[in-house]
């Protein structure tokens, strides 16, 4: 029975839920990435800029050994151009809760007493 409750304990502690959570929604996030990047921005400006360097079919390039460097380097560009993308998201939102963010309040300047304090001394000298 031990073992039982302490996996309950360990089930019903924030960071085994927070973390359930964050890979559920990293699942869902890179999916909207990944269509991001395959189904607009390859071809808005993957596709054409391959064209222009004339190596429309990148993943099909291999040397005579068999090396498909092709391959890799249409991952590369694949992780590269994700990455970007994220990192503009990520900037966006970043933005977002600056502008959300309350400025901190001005500090509060002299009661009324104190301004009469201070000008009863004034009148005194």
């Amino acid at each position: 029975m031990g073992m039982i409750s302490e996996f309950k304990d360990f089930i019903a502690k924030g960071n085994a839920m927070d973390l359930a959570v964050g890979v559920i929604i990293g699942g869902a996030f890179g999916a909207i990435v990944s269509s991001l990047v395959s189904d607009v921005i390859t071809p808005a400006l993957l596709n054409p800029a391959l064209k222009a360097a004339q190596v429309e079919d990148l993943a099909g390039l291999k040397t005579d050994g068999g090396i498909l460097y092709g391959k890799f380097l249409a991952a590369v560009i694949s992780f590269l151009v994700i990455a970007f993308v994220i990192f503009i998201l990520v900037k966006g939102i970043n933005s977002m809760k600056k502008k959300e963010e309350v400025p901190p309040a001005t500090p509060a300047g002299p009661t009324q007493e104190e301004l009469l304090t201070q000008i009863r001394d004034l009148l005194k000298k």
